[in-house]
C-alpha cells in the first residue's frame, strides 16, 4: 500500500480568549497584565490609605485598633511601592520599549511572562496574609527588631518576607530583559543617542532594579531565617545588628526612589515635547544626567538613617552627596521648562498631568534638600515632615507622571479617543485633592507630630482633619477616571494611528491603533 509523505497538520485545539491571554508571551498583553494589576492594588492602597485617613481624621478616634492600623499602615505602604508603582511604570516599559525601539517584541518572551507571574503571586502572597492569622505590622520598611517574633507574632511579616522575595526576583528577571532588548533590538540606524527618551530612562531604571534588588532579597531571606530558625541576625538581645537592616534596606531603597522616578521621567519627557509643538530642550543632558541619577543613587543611602548614631564624617559625606544628586533632577527640571518655554503649548489632558507632575515633583524635590542637611533631619526624621516630602516625591510625583503617560497612549493602546473634558475633570479634581491631603502635613511635622502613631493630642487635630478631607477629595477623583475610560469605550471614537499630529514621532505612533500583534511586520530603518 502506498503511503503519502505529505506532512498532515496536528490539529489544535481552540482556545477562549481569557486563556490565551492568560498564557500570551506577547510583550503587549504582558504590560496590560501589568498595567490592570497595578490599578486593582493601587484601588486595595487607596482605600487603605483612606481607613488610615478616617481614623487620624480627629484625636481619640476608636475605628481602628493600634494592630490594625500597623498591618494597614504596612500594607498600604507595600502595596503602592511594590505593587502599584513598579508594576504600572515596568507594564507601561514591557507595551512601550519594543515598539519604540522597532522590536518585534521582547528578547526573552517567556521570561517577561514569568517575571508577571511571579509578581502577581507575591502580591496574592502578602495579601493572603489577612486572611491567615494577621497582616505584616511593621511598616513597609520592616525595621528591626519590629520584625521580629517577639514583636511581630503572627506570620505576616513572614508573607512579607516571602512576598517582597518573589516580586524581587520577578523584578530582576524584567529588568535583565529589558538591558538585553534595548542594547540588542533596535532598528537599524537607531543608535543609543537616536532612541526615546523614555527607553532611555527605563534601560538605567534596569540597571538600577539589577543592582539594587539583591540587597533587598539577602535581607527578606535573612529575616525570615531569623523569624523562623531563631539566628541572631538583626535582634540586639541575641548578638544581632539591627542596624544592619536598614543598611541592607536602604542600600536598595534609595535606588528603589529613582526606579520609581526615571520611567516617570522618561513619559514627561515624551509628553512636553508633543504638546509644546517643539523638540525637547537638550537630549543629551537629559540622558547624561538620568544616567548621573543612577550613579548618585547608590551613594545616598544612609541619609535615612542620619539619627541612627553614624559618625559625623558619615553624615557629612551622605548630606553632601544628598544635595549633589538634586543636581542632575534640576536639569530635567530645566530641560522640561526650556522646552515648553517659546513652544505653542497644547494645555490637553496628557500635558496638564506633566505639568501638575512638574509643580509636585519640585515640591517633594525642595523638601527633600531639607531633609539632606543631617542637623535639620535630625529634628524632622520620623515626623508628618517626611510624609509629605516622599509623598510629593512619589505618590504624586509617579501618580501624576503615570497619568499623564495613560493619557498620551490610551489611544494607542485601545484604538479610542477619551472625552478631553472629562480628562482635565479628573486632573484638576486630582490636584486640588492632593494638595489639601498631603501639604498641611509640611506643618504637622514642623509642629512635631510623629509619624507611624493611630492616635496624637489636640493639639495636631485642625491639619489632621483637613487632609482627611483632601483624601477623599483625592479619593473620589477616582470615580471621575473610571467614567473617563466607561465613556471613551461606549462612545468608541475612532482614534487614528496618530492622534497627536506631527509632534508625536517615535515609532509607536506610525503602526495602527492598537498595534498588530507583532508591532512590525518589516523592520523600520532610523534615518
Amino acid at each position: 500500500m502506498a503511503t503519502s509523505t505529505e506532512a498532515i497538520p496536528l490539529a489544535r485545539p481552540e482556545r477562549s480568549a481569557i486563556w490565551s491571554w492568560i498564557v500570551s508571551t506577547n510583550h503587549k498583553s504582558i504590560g496590560l497584565n501589568y498595567i490592570i494589576s497595578g490599578v486593582i492594588f493601587f484601588a486595595l492602597g487607596g482605600f487603605e490609605a483612606l481607613l488610615l485617613r478616617i481614623q487620624l481624621a480627629q484625636p481619640n478616634n476608636t475605628l481602628l485598633s493600634a494592630d490594625a492600623f500597623n498591618q494597614l499602615f504596612t500594607m498600604h505602604g507595600t502595596t503602592m511601592v511594590f505593587l502599584f508603582a513598579m508594576p504600572m511604570l515596568i507594564g507601561f516599559g514591557n507595551y512601550l520599549v519594543p515598539l519604540m525601539i522597532g522590536a518585534r517584541d521582547m528578547v526573552f518572551p517567556r521570561l517577561n511572562a514569568l517575571s508577571y507571574w511571579l509578581f502577581l503571586a507575591g502580591g496574592l502572597l502578602m495579601y493572603s496574609s489577612f486572611l491567615l492569622g494577621g497582616a505584616p505590622d511593621a511598616g513597609w520598611f520592616a525595621y528591626a527588631p519590629m520584625t521580629i517574633t517577639n514583636y511581630s507574632p503572627t506570620h505576616g511579616m513572614d508573607f512579607w518576607a516571602l512576598g517582597i522575595l518573589l516580586t524581587g526576583i520577578s523584578s530582576t528577571a524584567g529588568a535583565i530583559n529589558f538591558i538585553v532588548s534595548i542594547l540588542n533590538l533596535r532598528a537599524p540606524g537607531m543608535t543609543m543617542l537616536k532612541m526615546p527618551l523614555f527607553v532611555w530612562q527605563m534601560l538605567v531604571t534596569a540597571f538600577l532594579i539589577l543592582f539594587a534588588m539583591p540587597s533587598l532579597a539577602v535581607d527578606s531571606i535573612l529575616l525570615f531565617i531569623e523569624r523562623n530558625f531563631g539566628a541572631p541576625i538583626f535582634l540586639a538581645a541575641s548578638g544581632g545588628d539591627p542596624i544592619l537592616w536598614q543598611h541592607l534596606f536602604w542600600f536598595f531603597g534609595h535606588p528603589e526612589v529613582y526606579i520609581l522616578i526615571l520611567p516617570a521621567f522618561g513619559m514627561i519627557s515624551e509628553v512636553i515635547p508633543v504638546f509644546s509643538r517643539k523638540p525637547i530642550f537638550g537630549y543629551a543632558a537629559i540622558v547624561f544626567s538620568g544616567i548621573a541619577i543612577g550613579f548618585l543613587g547608590f551613594t545616598v543611602w544612609a541619609h535615612h538613617m542620619f539619627a541612627v548614631g553614624m559618625s559625623p564624617v558619615a553624615d557629612a559625606v551622605f548630606s553632601v552627596d544628598s544635595m549633589i544628586i538634586a543636581v542632575p533632577t534640576s536639569i530635567k527640571i530645566f530641560n522640561w521648562i526650556a522646552t515648553m518655554w517659546g513652544g505653542s503649548i497644547e494645555f490637553k489632558t496628557p500635558m496638564l498631568w506633566a505639568i501638575g507632575f512638574i509643580f509636585l515633583f519640585t515640591i517633594g524635590g525642595v523638601t527633600g534638600v531639607v531633609l539632606a542637611n543631617a542637623g535639620v533631619d535630625v529634628v524632622l526624621q520620623d515626623t508628618y515632615y517626611v510624609v509629605a516630602h516622599f509623598h510629593y516625591v512619589l505618590s504624586l510625583g509617579a501618580v501624576f507622571a503615570i497619568f499623564a503617560g495613560w493619557y498620551f497612549w490610551f489611544p494607542k493602546i485601545t484604538g479610542y479617543m477619551y472625552n478631553e473634558t472629562l480628562g482635565k475633570l479628573h486632573f484638576w479634581w486630582t490636584f486640588v485633592g492632593v494638595n489639601i491631603t498631603f501639604f498641611p502635613m509640611h506643618f504637622l511635622g514642623l509642629a512635631g507630630m510623629p509619624r507611624r502613631y493611630a492616635d496624637y493630642p489636640n493639639a495636631f487635630a485642625g491639619w489632621n482633619y483637613v487632609s482627611s478631607i483632601g483624601a477623599f477629595i483625592a479619593g473620589t477623583a477616582v470615580i471621575v477616571f473610571l467614567v473617563v475610560m466607561a465613556e471613551a469605550f461606549i462612545k468608541k471614537r475612532k482614534a487614528g494611528d496618530n492622534p497627536w499630529g506631527v509632534g508625536a514621532t517615535t515609532l509607536e505612533w506610525t503602526v495602527s491603533s492598537p498595534p498588530p500583534f507583532h508591532c512590525f511586520n518589516e523592520l523600520p530603518r532610523i534615518q
